[in-house]
């Protein structure tokens, strides 16, 4: 094996950017591993970790670029470096030379350029945060692990000053067809959505879009933002902006249960505005966000969405526990739900025993390296391991299109679905994603469902079939 790494001192780059380079990286041929980040010191501990080393590493800092290739031979490294070259490159700009036109208005009378996203290791996000604010902008803080008392006193001061604070650790907002972090290519329409639950908007997007609504904004909030701490300042925020939006006609609320009193603060919220809300909040008896998507479509006089499915008709499927791959974290928790109203409890912990729904997209399965969305290693690994696990009968897996989303999720993962298949599981597959996403979702789904697979655009619907055919399996 050969070992690189360079150090580009100021080369900065955003999250979502290192994320997708070092992906592309490790899609190389002959590379064995591969770490593009800014040498912040948590990535320096995670680039010691690899087994990586270099002298330039000494005198790196956070605003410096580490490019870390481990390759088979001279070549691997070679492809690797123009990989990264590639992935880094500055947008190209239009057919005449010009760059893009600015993009259009988003709620209100604020521009979308208005809106600041930071995305910067997580002790620094706050200065970043405070400064648009007080510059008088929206901000969008795709960064994580920012202290709780940080986000706090962010929020405060956006209120003080009527500004959005969107994060920390949001991934997914769509501004005036604006996407920013992880978003989907959705038609523009009469329903907002705000809520705490990235998957979880981008998923209530594809839905609304397929059942012919369309999507004014989506406000992402950051996923504590509905905690006792933080006491929903942005969803509440968000509420407020969307039902001043003239393009508005209905507002999907959505979220992971919230603190109770801050579940009875927006419920009083949302019965005080005039745009009718429809809450979501993903767990809780009854609730699935199809089932929204479907009330906001249904106050717009289209009822009776149908989210095209393709189940197929497989052959009898071995008995045996229930094993979900999750990239969306919301995905998961909706999933989760309805599983354990069927199948008893559910465990997260991919080594625990019984059914199991894992959120590859948590912290500890993206320490080191991309998040699941753009990087499917994990789950490419795991999906080939249960072929051969012969207590697994039923395999359930999102797969998140979109901006920033894997080129071509289901060519990885349609070999690995037909070997589960061959091997006597049934692999069920929730396709998050719209038909404009660059992924050329028809594609996408003919893969899938050629592989064996029964693919539903609707999450809640797959996690449905999951656990009847789990439940059919095991009364045999």
């Amino acid at each position: 094996m050969i070992e690189r790494v360079l150090v580009r001192p100021g080369d900065y780059h955003d999250s979502v950017r290192l994320m997708q380079a070092s992906a592309a990286l490790r899609r190389e041929p002959g590379v064995a591993d591969a770490f593009v980040a800014m040498a912040t010191p948590l990535n320096l501990d995670l680039l010691a970790g690899m087994r990586f080393s270099s002298a330039e590493l000494a005198n790196a800092g956070p605003d410096d670029l580490v490019i870390a290739i481990r390759a088979r031979d001279a070549a691997g490294v070679s492809a690797a470096l123009a990989a990264a070259d590639e992935a880094l490159a500055p947008a190209a700009p239009d057919g005449d030379g010009s760059m893009a036109a600015p993009p259009p208005r988003m709620l209100g009378e604020v521009a979308a350029a208005d809106v600041a996203l930071v995305s910067v290791p997580g002790e620094h996000a706050f200065v970043e945060a405070m400064d648009a604010l007080r510059a008088g902008m929206h901000v969008m803080v795709f960064s994580d692990n920012v202290p709780l008392e940080q986000e706090v006193a962010l929020k405060s001061e956006g209120a003080r000053l009527g500004r959005i604070v969107m994060g920390p650790d949001c991934g997914t907002s769509l501004l005036a067809g604006i996407g920013l972090g992880f978003a989907n290519a959705v038609g523009r329409g009469p329903v907002g959505i705000v809520g705490a639950a990235g998957s979880g908007i981008q998923q209530l997007c594809c839905l609304v879009d397929e059942g012919g609504g369309g999507v004014s904004h989506a406000i992402g909030t950051g996923g504590r933002d509905l905690s006792a701490e933080v006491g929903g300042a942005s969803t509440l925020a968000g509420l407020a902006a969307l039902a001043d939006d003239t393009a508005t006609e209905v507002i999907i609320l959505v979220s992971k249960p919230p603190a109770p009193q801050v579940a009875a603060a927006l419920r009083s919220a949302a019965a005080s505005l005039s745009t009718p809300v429809v809450p979501c909040f993903i767990g809780e008896p009854g609730v699935t966000m199809a089932g929204a998507a479907a009330a906001a479509l249904a106050r717009l006089g289209r009822p009776d969405p149908h989210w095209d499915a393709q189940p197929v008709a497989s052959p009898a499927h071995r008995p045996g526990f229930l094993y979900g791959l999750f990239s969306g974290g919301s995905l998961r928790h909706e999933a989760a739900a309805i599983a354990t109203a069927s199948l008893g409890p559910v465990a997260g912990d991919e080594d625990a025993p019984g059914h199991r729904l894992v959120d590859f997209g948590g912290d500890r399965y993206t320490r080191g390296r991309a998040h699941p969305m753009i990087d499917q290693t994990l789950r490419l690994d795991r999906l080939e391991r249960l072929a051969a696990h012969q207590e697994v009968g039923v395999v359930l897996l999102d797969v998140v299109l979109g901006f920033g989303a894997h080129p071509d999720p289901a060519a990885e993962l349609a070999p690995l679905v037909a070997a589960a298949v061959d091997a006597g599981a049934a692999v069920v597959v929730s396709l998050c994603g719209a038909r404009g996403d660059p992924q050329d979702r028809t594609r996408q789904l003919a893969l899938l469902g050629d592989a064996g697979a029964s693919v539903f655009l609707s999450n809640a619907a797959a996690a449905e079939h999951a656990v009847a055919l789990t439940m059919e399996a095991g009364s045999e």
